[in-house]
């Protein structure tokens, strides 16, 4: 991950930011098209998760250039999201509807090159979430 594509990054969520709350009902919505079994996964009430998302990604947004104080909070929601029952697979679909939700908030402003730069980030998160749910569910097994 480049201080360019953080950037990209930083500068494209400020403009999805002030509207937040639509690309999360629009996240949640594809989200469910792609993989109508994940909605089981969400007990609460979908504007008030679609509220948590938008924080969870702005805190990790505004951490990217400071990820030694980003992946342990990282770390401690890919084992929360185990323990919710999110699988490996889940990863791919919220990759696709993430993607799918920043190329209709920002329109034309979504370019190949801010959507390899959110590409790049998601994946660092996303693995840095596997790795600690993996290593939990280690853990847990070897006790």
């Amino acid at each position: 991950m480049t201080d360019k594509q953080i950037n990209l990054v930083k500068a494209s969520f400020e403009r999805v930011e002030p509207a937040a709350e639509e690309a999360a009902v629009l996240f949640y919505v594809r989200l469910f098209e792609l993989d109508p079994d994940l909605r089981p996964l969400f007990k609460s009430n979908i504007r008030e998760q679609g509220i948590k998302l938008m924080q969870m990604i702005g805190l990790a947004v505004n951490g990217l250039d400071r990820l030694e104080d980003l992946v342990p909070a990282v770390r401690a929601l890919g084992v929360r999201h185990a323990e919710y029952g999110v699988e490996d697979r889940h990863y791919d679909t919220v990759a696709e509807a993430l993607l799918w939700t920043l190329e209709k908030a920002l329109g034309a402003d979504f370019t190949a090159e801010t959507k390899e730069a959110w590409t790049t980030v998601y994946t660092l998160l996303a693995e840095t979430m596997k790795d600690a749910a993996a290593q939990h569910s280690e853990n847990a097994a070897a006790a």
